[in-house]
């Protein structure tokens, strides 16, 4: 085996120019020509000597002798050096072509070796002195803002890579120059780390501080009228304005273009890394600046008082939908420009659990104790995941995808059923309540004030409780199915006047009762009037029906009330063979006086608070009794002896009447047990 005499070809190719040079020499001139092969053609101009690599047992080459010594020698930069260095990596390329499919055999005892010059590692420790330069600099004077040393950091790196790789990859390279691949993988790591903190100092600094913050609907307008990549919106004849996520399109280049750096020395999931720490960071801290946003887990959503509750609900909304409609997509467009052909793995590991924790907090929501006053937030909650959610799933990769609407799915079935539970709550709350203490005055009943106005603002989300019951509710039969709200709502009603009725037994005097139901059901046929939403559930012949029955209880009202007072302006009794009988009258007069007192006295402390309803029982009381009145004194006051007879008996005038009815239902708890009317003149 012949491998031994060719395990250095490096050192026996040294002794053999060597030995030819000290044949060759001529005068005191030392020939520089150390080419080997001669079908190479490497450019090594500007090297007197091959790169000498310490444990390399070749002998250093002598410079020229008997010359007179060589003028300064010009400074070397980066610069001046990179055209050749270009030009050897041309030249080793092609060597690593020309000799990818050489067996050993036919390498010779040469080994087809390729000479590398002196200023490669002077290159080299030019740019690692670049980069330490940049270590220590002033923070207030950044490289990146230096558009030619940004364009010289690169370059170099990319000098440095691609003599890794080539070195890394020509066997002859790999045989005879493992110290400058060892200097070179040095300044390339170096290289690297210095990449990869700027990397996370351009991504946590470069932010602008506060970028432009669009709604929903400016976000649309923005999509339609400029391009979808376009991160920049640079209004007509004025200053630029950054939107999320904050960075100008100078600086999303230069992100770029390190990232391709790096990855291509094979640090790519460093920079990923680097990337996804920072973007992470960065979109929590947005989201609290923004929204007030901050994560929290689903024990400490069940802990939570509904008062800390009711606070976190809303941030909680305004929160998704901003990142429906601005953070994430902002997310992944930032991700695709840093990252091209990433195809949303990276936006996915940076949004996606902060997905998940928000429909963590929906469904904990939902968990909570259940009470009335609960449901509209559950709604707000269950509106945002069918509203705001399928944007956000749309973001994502198919699988992620796919994962996140049956979250959704989950979410909103649990939201769906917590509140047609807490419907049913309603319902029960009014069976159940059997209180005996009636309402002074006849008022609405705190009942029938509750469930309006609740029922008035559940309303208010007709379209999202139709879906709710349609979808969530228990019942088996698809017609009542898809009437299961309207029906809900019906029932609810049914008890509440149910309930009223029973209540309005409880006061003794029928007139009072009959007040009471009319102030309850004037209350609830204004409430359904005045919305829209419920109005169109309950129906123009449920309000028709309803009015009619207040008017029964207002006929029924004037009948026990004021029936009696007229009976005493009738003439039954007054008349004896055609003559007045005036004991009988003046009986009848004071009969009257303190029947009126009576119902005046009571009726001032009984309470109507629809103006409507007060003013129509005044006018209907007064249309009854005013003309009564007047034609009885008409009739028979002429027969009461003038003077002191007529003030005694006869106490009011008709206008005297008039003026007291309208005291009437005023909730007047102090007024004095005897009627007093300023008299009209």
């Amino acid at each position: 085996m012949e491998k031994n005499d060719d395990k250095d070809p490096d050192l026996h190719h040294d002794d053999d120019h060597n030995d030819k040079s000290k044949e060759e020499e001529k005068g005191d001139t030392v020939s520089d020509d150390v080419d080997v092969d001669k079908k190479e053609n490497v450019d090594v101009s500007n090297a007197e000597t091959d790169h000498v690599d310490p444990g390399d047992n070749a002998d250093k080459v002598n410079s020229p002798l008997g010359q007179e010594e060589a003028p300064p020698e010009i400074p070397q930069t980066i610069e001046s050096l990179s055209e050749e260095l270009d030009q050897l990596l041309t030249s080793l390329s092609l060597h690593k072509e020309e000799h990818k499919d050489v067996t050993e055999e036919e390498k010779g005892e040469d080994g087809n070796y390729f000479q590398i010059p002196q200023f490669v590692g002077k290159f080299l420790d030019l740019f690692e002195d670049k980069l330490s330069k940049h270590d220590t600099v002033d923070p207030k004077t950044t490289w990146y803002q230096d558009p030619e040393e940004v364009s010289s950091l690169l370059e170099a790196v990319d000098r440095v890579s691609k003599l890794m790789e080539l070195l890394l990859n020509t066997k002859s390279c790999l045989d005879h120059h493992e110290s400058l691949i060892n200097h070179a993988g040095s300044i390339q790591q170096r290289a690297m780390a210095f990449f990869e903190d700027e990397f996370r100092v351009l991504l946590e600094e470069s932010v602008i501080k506060e970028p432009a913050v669009v709604t929903e609907d400016q976000q649309d307008h923005h999509n339609d009228s400029q391009d979808q990549d376009n991160v920049n919106n640079v209004p007509e004849g004025g200053d630029e304005k950054i939107e999320y996520p904050g960075y100008s399109e100078e600086m999303v280049v230069l992100l770029r273009k390190i990232v391709e750096r790096m990855k291509g020395a094979g640090y790519g999931c460093e920079c990923k890394e680097a990337y996804l720490v920072g973007r992470r960071n960065i979109l929590m801290r947005t989201l609290k600046q923004e929204c007030e946003f901050e994560k929290v887990s689903i024990d400490e959503v069940q802990k939570m008082s509904w008062g800390e509750l009711e606070r976190e609900i809303p941030i909680w909304n305004k929160t998704v939908k901003d990142c429906s409609s601005l953070f994430f997509p902002g997310e992944l467009k930032l991700a695709e420009k840093i990252f091209p052909g990433d195809e949303g793995s990276l936006f996915n590991i940076v949004t996606h659990g902060l997905a998940i924790q928000f429909l963590g907090f929906a469904e904990a929501v939902a968990m909570t104790r259940r009470s009335t006053e609960k449901l509209f937030k559950i709604l707000d909650i269950y509106e945002t995941l069918r509203d705001g959610f399928p944007a956000i799933e749309e973001l994502f990769t198919e699988e992620l995808r796919s994962e996140l609407r049956s979250e959704v799915t989950s979410a909103r079935s649990r939201l769906g059923e917590t509140a047609i539970n807490i419907f049913s709550d309603l319902e029960n709350s009014i069976k159940s309540d059997s209180s005996k203490t009636p309402v002074p005055g006849g008022a609405v009943h705190p009942l029938t004030r509750y469930t309006m106005n609740y029922l008035k603002y559940s309303c208010e989300y007709k379209g999202t409780l139709e879906q709710v019951f349609k979808s969530h509710s228990k019942m088996e039969e698809e017609e009542s199915t898809e009437r299961a709200f309207a029906n809900q709502l019906m029932r609810i009603m049914d008890l509440l006047d149910g309930n009223m009725e029973a209540k309005s037994k409880l006061y003794k005097d029928i007139p009072l009762s009959c007040i009471f139901m009319m102030n309850n059901g004037r209350y609830i046929v204004q409430k359904i009037k005045g919305s829209a939403e419920i109005h169109e559930v309950m129906g123009d012949t449920w309000c028709r029906k309803r009015s009619s029955e207040l008017r029964t209880y207002h006929k029924n009202y004037q009948r026990e009330t004021w029936g009696k007072l007229l009976g005493f302006l009738g003439h039954e009794g007054l008349m004896h063979n055609n003559k007045i009988v005036k004991p009988n009258l003046k009986e009848r007069f004071k009969s009257f006086n303190a029947t009126f007192d009576e119902i005046h006295k009571t009726q001032t402390t009984w309470v109507v608070n629809d103006e409507q309803l007060q003013s129509e029982l005044r006018v209907s009381i007064t249309a009854v009794m005013i003309p009564a009145y007047r034609a009885f004194m008409a009739r028979f006051g002429q027969y009461l002896d003038p003077g002191r007879q007529t003030e005694k008996y006869v106490k009011y005038q008709p206008e005297d009447i008039e003026d007291l009815i309208d005291q009437l239902f005023e909730g007047n708890t102090s007024s004095s047990s005897t009627a007093t009317a300023k008299r009209r003149t």
